[in-house]
């Protein structure tokens, strides 16, 4: 970490940071100096946004490459009635601005995909998924694995949804599993409803979202237990949380023993044109 430097502005808005022991000037510095890429500005990646922003995160990365419509309002919230027909990089990018003039934002109106998604992560600390479909995340798993760049994952459906972090770091003895790990494989193409299908609860992103948000800051602190080797599944209706041990696969393709995936260009990612979550 770089000198101390916070100015007096900055200690009156992240105040009630710098007095928790856990965190203090240091790790708000810590804070200021990360970077996290988000995936996508809908429901998941709306709240994670927003508590990114007020925590201080200096550099946030948004990529989408859809636009506002009125039925996103019900959840996603860094949207307002008067974006809609906007780019969702450009109003989320507008509220940061609104919220916190020290996080540089940089958007990317575009569509991951195995050809980009490599210069758009080198340039971030942390890679937040926020995406809907199975294509864009198993591709984000595969190319963070590849890196050893942290990710963030989050998921919902109607009134349920689950996070876990896959730090990658990798030491050859008790290495973390990876997201293929958890979930091996994707459902066939449209055997998983989405949203516009099914429906989703309104509140429900801003609960997991805020958890995955909650994640990058403790590993951007290095305090706190997160959520590596563990799958948090959240029960909106019955309002409980579970957790699942989950371990690495030694047959994984991308993290095992015997890797057959060295490269994301090596993989067909299917459903990966569509990365905003619901």
């Amino acid at each position: 970490m770089s000198e101390l430097r916070l100015d007096a502005t900055q200690l009156d808005r992240y105040s009630r940071h710098v007095i928790m022991d856990e965190i203090g000037p240091e790790g708000q510095q810590r804070l200021l100096e990360g970077s996290v890429l988000v995936v996508g500005a809908g429901g998941l990646g709306s709240p994670a946004i927003q508590y990114l922003a007020a925590a201080g995160i200096g550099r946030l990365g948004i990529v989408d490459d859809d636009v506002v419509e009125r039925s996103n309002l019900q959840r996603q919230i860094v949207h307002g009635d008067g974006d809609v027909g906007r780019p969702k990089v450009d109003s989320a990018a507008d509220y940061v601005a609104a919220l916190n003039p020290d996080v540089d934002v940089d958007t990317y109106e575009t569509r991951l995909s195995a050809a980009n998604v490599g210069d758009l992560v080198s340039e971030y600390d942390v890679v937040l998924d926020a995406s809907d479909n199975f294509g864009t995340r198993y591709l984000l798993n595969d190319h963070c694995v590849l890196t050893e760049t942290p990710l963030s994952h989050g998921a919902i459906y109607r009134f349920e949804g689950q996070v876990t972090t896959f730090t990658n770091e990798r030491d050859g003895e008790e290495d973390p599993p990876c997201y293929r790990c958890v979930f091996p494989e994707a459902p066939e193409p449209g055997t998983v409803p989405d949203c516009a299908t099914t429906g989703v609860l309104g509140v429900l992103p801003g609960t997991v979202g805020c958890i995955q948000a909650t994640e990058v800051v403790k590993y951007f602190i290095g305090k706190g237990d997160l959520l590596e080797g563990r799958l948090l599944m959240y029960d909106a209706m019955g309002m409980t949380f579970d957790t699942v041990d989950v371990l690495r696969n030694p047959e994984c393709p991308v993290c095992g023993d015997e890797p057959e995936i060295e490269s994301v260009e090596d993989v067909a990612y299917e459903g990966s044109c569509s990365i905003s979550a619901d």
